[in-house]
């Protein structure tokens, strides 16, 4: 029979362990400094943080996890020291669809950790402005849900702007109902985002039939806006009710409980591969018989599978599409770059629109 461990030495182990830990903490946050003066030291200027050199961590800090804490857990924690030891050696500013309390800033913190700057934005194209002048190394937007399908404002925006997808990062959407009122009676209008509006369609025509149901640019300024009227109601996430002090009326009334909606991380990054990652492209064949073949036939001559192909109007012309394809492996890696020459050839425009880490968790 194992002796019990009485509570007292229990206690004074755990305190020992805090210091050692306080100690390591510490030294990884010396050498996170270290390594800024290294790298301005070779003339480095730019943002120090790394999208394939943190995913790589964070997967190895999942192969050495023992347990008992989940893997999630553990990468969570990791994630975080990196955040703060990031801070230290250059702050790290992020754009993101605001106002406070959106899934997007969820999906910033989840991704890069509490210790950047998180900028809100109101709207997907000023985070793609904010990015491109420079105002902020990176920005959040979401562009795919896994109910009601693709953004549209995010993947046209890739039509015109040299950014590339640095990361992703994906949230499960629970959508709340809240407001000021006590009741269900008291509503007389709903404000959300459009795409929180289909999520809880069939929840909204249940429960709250034929109640006017207006989209906003965000959750957060849909909570934002009931806060002041004590007849308005809004769809959010629970961060937003406690953000403007919202009662939460009724929980988790998406449609799918399973609801995910996808974030990309955009910036002037080209991370290196990391033998986990994606690759996302535009292409436009034009209006030509066959056009969809040209573009599938390189990957399936060199085994190359496709995560995702959506098609959007190019505006340039009647019936003429451009397609956004997310590839797995990564530009350079051999079949990809083989593929990606032939299809080139074949189409009248191929854009790269980033190889990146896949989703750690």
């Amino acid at each position: 029979m194992t002796a019990i461990i009485p509570l007292s030495e229990l206690r004074k182990r755990i305190d020992e362990i805090d210091r050692q830990i306080l100690e390591l903490i510490n030294q990884r946050a010396n050498y996170a400094m270290e390594v800024a003066k290294t790298k301005i030291a070779e003339g480095e200027t730019g943002t120090f943080y790394r999208p394939d050199r943190e995913a790589l961590v964070l997967r190895r800090i999942k192969q050495l996890n023992p347990g008992p804490f989940s893997d999630d857990t553990s990468v969570r924690f990791f994630r975080e020291l990196m955040s703060a030891c990031l801070a230290l050696e250059k702050p790290l500013e992020v754009a993101y669809l605001g106002p406070q309390g959106t899934f997007t800033q969820q999906a910033t913190f989840k991704h890069f950790g509490h210790a950047v700057k998180d900028i809100a934005v109101p709207t997907i194209n000023d985070i793609f402005k904010t990015v491109e002048n420079g105002h902020c190394q990176f920005g959040v937007v979401p562009v795919e849900n896994s109910t009601e399908g693709v953004v549209a404002h995010t993947l046209d925006r890739f039509m015109t702007s040299s950014l590339q997808i640095c990361g992703e990062v994906e949230i499960r959407v629970h959508q709340n109902l809240m407001g000021r009122m006590e009741s269900l009676q008291d509503i007389t209008e709903v404000f959300s985002h459009q795409q929180s509006l289909a999520q809880c369609r069939q929840w909204l025509s249940a429960y709250l039939p034929g109640i006017e149901c207006t989209a906003v640019s965000s959750n957060a300024e849909a909570a934002r806006l009931a806060a002041k009227n004590p007849n308005k109601a809004a769809i959010a996430g629970a961060v937003a009710s406690e953000l403007y002090d919202l009662n939460i009326l009724e929980k988790n009334i998406e449609d799918d409980s399973n609801n995910t909606t996808r974030f990309i991380i955009i910036g002037h990054q080209q991370p290196s591969s990391t033998g986990f990652d994606k690759t996302s492209i535009l292409v436009s064949t034009g209006n030509q018989p066959g056009a969809l073949y040209k573009i599938l036939a390189p990957f399936a001559e060199y085994g190359i599978s496709m995560a995702h192909i959506e098609s959007r109007p190019s505006r340039q012309g009647l019936w003429d599409y451009v397609f956004f394809i997310d590839l797995n492996g990564h530009r350079d890696d051999e079949n990809v770059a083989k593929a990606l020459k032939v299809l080139e050839q074949h189409v009248h425009l191929l854009k790269v629109l980033g190889s990146y880490p896949k989703a750690v968790i």
